[in-house]
């Protein structure tokens, strides 16, 4: 660094110019933003919600109980609608399971399994009841949960957890993307 002297007093050295580029950039992405809003991520035209009993395809039965109840849970907790009767509601979610399936992750030495893998599979529609619009629809929707029958979970633990799990998914789905 050069030290410039000039009668009794110091002047500053002269900064980059690289610096001042990155002082000024960042600068101006502070001033102008980066796509932030304070606007809800769900529809705003959208109030109430009626959540219909989900249907099932799958053999093994009272999944879709399960499901309609995490759902309705999900969509009072985490967004701004309310649930309501159907004559009611602003707009109808329907749902249908379509499968269940467990698979074995790992097995003990003597053969049994130890780690479960347990997938779930739906199709859902969100649809406004006023103008018969699709606010969403996804024909195959799926979520996995593993468990371990050794530490006592059991295949009802892995439902529980999949249509919690399911639940919070679909919810997260009906936001709008950024």
């Amino acid at each position: 660094m050069v030290n410039n002297w000039r009668i009794g007093n110091w002047t500053r050295p002269r900064q980059p110019t690289h610096l001042w580029c990155l002082v000024l950039t960042f600068a101006l992405a502070v001033v102008t933003g980066c796509g932030y809003s304070s606007e809800s991520l769900y529809p705003s035209n959208v109030r109430t919600v009626y959540v219909d009993m989900a249907q099932s395809k799958e053999f093994r039965r009272g999944i879709e109980f399960q499901l309609t109840e995490a759902l309705r849970k999900e969509i009072d907790r985490m967004t701004p609608y309310r649930n309501a009767p159907r004559e009611k509601a602003d707009t109808l979610f329907t749902a249908e399971v379509l499968e269940w399936r467990e698979s074995t992750l790992g097995r003990s030495w003597l053969d049994r399994p130890r780690q479960t893998a347990a997938t779930l599979a739906i199709r859902y529609r969100w649809q406004d009841m006023r103008t018969g619009k699709i606010l969403a629809e996804h024909p195959r929707f799926i979520t996995t949960v593993e468990y371990v029958r050794p530490a006592g979970e059991t295949t009802h633990n892995a439902i529980d957890d999949a249509t919690s799990k399911m639940a919070r998914k679909i919810v997260e789905s009906l936001a709008r993307d950024w």
